[in-house]
């Protein structure tokens, strides 16, 4: 299940506010442009998919958003856990140049097919933690201040939409304000 857990952000250790209902959720997101929608029922994909296999599976939904927004590329991601050193150096290093608060000058269009991820919105002196599974789609606003973090050991198959080809270019704030708020290993062990 999805998870909202919202601090303000000058105190990482109290909870505002801590919901699994996806109405609530999107109530909580929408007056900030922010949209939460659920797909489902989740669909069975292979163990590996390729991106084809993904973007086939929620063709219908994909071609909805793509309709709604106007979006130029469409994209599938998977990262999975390997033991080669390779990868887990690989996967720490996606994980640190998200981790560090910013903005795009586009809009952030993501649906997990499988696994999870958190985007960290940081909105009117709070910071909304959006713990994200398979089946959700989370839309951010271009230039909403933001963070993701996909875990020690990322897990996931992602489409991502994009308004330029060249895909998302992060403007970064400076800000260490991640380094303060629970992590996503965290927050999936707090469920």
């Amino acid at each position: 299940m999805t998870l909202l857990t919202v601090w303000a952000d000058n105190d990482p250790d109290t909870v505002i506010a801590r919901t699994e209902d996806a109405e609530e959720i999107a109530d909580a997101l929408k007056p900030y442009g922010i949209r939460f929608e659920r797909w489902g029922p989740v669909r069975d994909l292979p163990a590996e998919p390729t991106p084809e296999q993904v973007l086939d599976a929620y063709r219908d939904e994909v071609d909805r958003v793509i309709g709604q927004e106007g979006y130029v590329l469409v994209d599938a991601v998977r990262m999975t856990p390997s033991d080669d050193p390779g990868w887990v150096e690989q996967a720490a290093l996606a994980r640190e140049k998200f981790l560090s608060e910013h903005t795009h000058a586009d809009d952030e269009d993501r649906f997990f097919a499988r696994g999870a991820g958190v985007f960290y919105l940081h909105l009117d002196e709070r910071v909304y933690a959006v713990l994200c599974e398979a089946g959700d789609l989370l839309s951010v606003p271009a230039d909403t201040t933001h963070w993701f973090d996909m875990g020690t050991r990322p897990d996931f198959v992602a489409i991502r939409f994009f308004h330029d080809e060249d895909g998302w270019v992060g403007d970064f704030t400076g800000s260490r304000l991640a380094d303060d708020f629970a992590d996503f290993d965290t927050l999936i062990a707090t469920r």
